[in-house]
């Protein structure tokens, strides 16, 4: 197991690896009010366990607890008062000398185990039927009751069974849901209207998995049931609800060679707004989403390397469009973003992109006539390409932006034969096709965008004191040229 905290711009600030050599498998993180993390996982001879840590990562207490028998968690969910809530499943005890035996109960049980903020264990209960019951998540509800959702399976059907328990873990209803065949609970969340929300896959007669929300109440009454059909098959693994009652879903969708990272918008009727896929060839995925405070969503997940076939841990920040909000304080990381966003630009030998962070236009449709500083048809036409690109890209990355350059250039060969003249010329001309450039991209721009390029764009003319040159031998056509330069905040 190990332990990673990332700062707003994804720098490591905490990467441990807690001395817990017994721990096979990390399943759930959750914070608490004191800013510190409760982690649950389990081991590979079936023991489960909860550590709790500071809010630099140092360990506080670790609680191993179970059944004689193989035990494994799925969730670790936070309470109100501060402990957690652990939920599982456990293989049913053949001994009525187990004090949580219960008889009836099938060949995998739903066990939950409660704990206080301090580490002590309140009480282990398991629950279920004569099948094969497994608890997969749950969700706390006002008046300190807990709903619980889990799979039974029997045969070869596969259903969902929804149970409501105090806080002591009494039974308060359970309801088994046998006619809702091939169907996979993933999450459960309580609401702003303190109703509950179930995400679930659900097959569909091409054994295509889709995704179906389904809203309830305290009572176990269904308020929305709602299919989301997409062409591939598609599951959120997470969801989570904006303060206006609309939703970010992540997961995966995959087709018959590749799966990639899910990211979905949700509306508060429950209709998808938006979708978004993420990821390289084979296999990516994001497991969990959280809601940051500026409404930006942070997901986690995996990440596979398509040369080396390597899973690495994948987090992302999620803007509330679906669209990632790429961030990094290191130039480096900046570089690599501009040349994924420009690949195809560069392949085409439109445009260089230097680690300096600055760009270049090198086809010659995109370069100016000796003299000339008005935009051409063609300019225009691809800048409005460049900038669509380009400035949705800094403004998600602007707390990062200090200065975004647009600097004019002249080749030597024009403005006559005195020096001063040439110069003074070639100064003015360089500025007149950073001013016709610059003004072009500003007037293209919502109001939004205007307000925040009015802060950080910068117009210069550079004459031809930056000739385009090879071997000592000035380019002249090369020369006559707009580029443009990002300076980065020194955070």
């Amino acid at each position: 197991m190990q332990l990673i905290k990332v700062d707003k711009q994804a720098n490591i600030i905490i990467n441990k690896t807690p001395t817990n050599s017994e721990i096979n498998e990390a399943i759930a993180v959750v914070k608490t009010p004191t800013n510190g993390y409760f982690i649950g996982g389990y081991t590979l001879d079936g023991s489960l366990l909860v550590l709790k840590l500071d809010s630099n990562g140092n360990q506080i207490f670790k609680k191993t607890f179970g059944t004689k028998n193989y035990d494994k968690m799925n969730n670790l969910i936070l309470l109100n008062d501060g402990g957690v809530l652990s939920v599982g499943f456990s293989r049913t005890s053949r001994s009525k000398n187990d004090t949580i035996f219960e008889t009836g109960l099938g060949l995998n049980d739903i066990y939950l185990s409660r704990f206080s903020k301090n580490g002590k264990k309140l009480w282990s209960k398991k629950y279920g039927t004569q099948y094969d019951d497994r608890g997969i998540d749950a969700a706390e509800a006002d008046d300190g009751s807990i709903i619980i959702v889990s799979t039974t399976q029997y045969n070869k059907n596969k259903n969902i069974t929804l149970m409501r328990i105090d806080e002591n873990g009494n039974k308060i209803w359970l309801k088994h849901y046998k006619k809702e065949n091939k169907v996979t609970p993933h999450k459960v969340i309580k609401l702003r209207d303190n109703n509950f929300l179930l995400s679930l896959s659900k097959q569909n007669e091409m054994n295509k998995e889709q995704i179906r929300l389904i809203k309830f109440n305290l009572h176990k009454d269904i308020i929305d049931d709602k299919k989301i059909y997409t062409s591939y098959s598609s599951v959120l693994k997470d969801i989570k609800e904006y303060s206006d009652g609309s939703f970010i879903g992540v997961g995966y969708v995959q087709d018959t060679y590749n799966t990639d990272a899910l990211v979905m918008m949700i509306d508060k009727k429950l209709n998808m707004v938006t979708q978004a896929h993420y990821g390289d060839e084979n296999y990516d995925v994001f497991n969990a989403v959280t809601i940051l405070h500026n409404s930006q969503a942070g997901a986690a997940g995996i990440h596979t390397n398509k040369y080396s076939q390597e899973s690495n841990m994948w987090i992302a920040k999620i803007n509330r469009d679906a669209t990632l909000s790429q961030i990094s304080t290191k130039v480096d990381t900046f570089y690599n973003q501009l040349l994924k966003i420009f690949k195809k630009e560069i392949d085409t030998n439109k445009l260089v992109i230097k680690k300096d962070l600055s760009i270049e236009f090198t086809d010659k449709t995109l370069l100016f006539q000796i003299g000339k500083y008005k935009l051409t048809a063609l300019q225009k036409e691809f800048l409005n390409k460049f900038t669509t690109k380009l400035i949705p890209f800094l403004k998600t990355n602007k707390e990062l932006i200090s200065t975004i350059e647009i600097n004019g250039h002249t080749s030597s060969e024009w403005g006559g034969t005195d020096f001063t003249n040439t110069y003074l010329k070639n100064e003015k001309l360089s500025m007149n096709r950073s001013y016709s450039t610059l003004s072009y991209i500003f007037t293209s721009q919502n109001k939004a965008t205007q307000v925040w390029l009015s802060k950080v764009l910068k117009g210069s003319g550079l004459s031809y004191s930056k000739k385009i040159e090879f071997e000592d031998v000035e380019n002249k056509i090369k020369s006559r040229r707009v580029s443009f330069k990002i300076l980065l905040q020194n955070l």
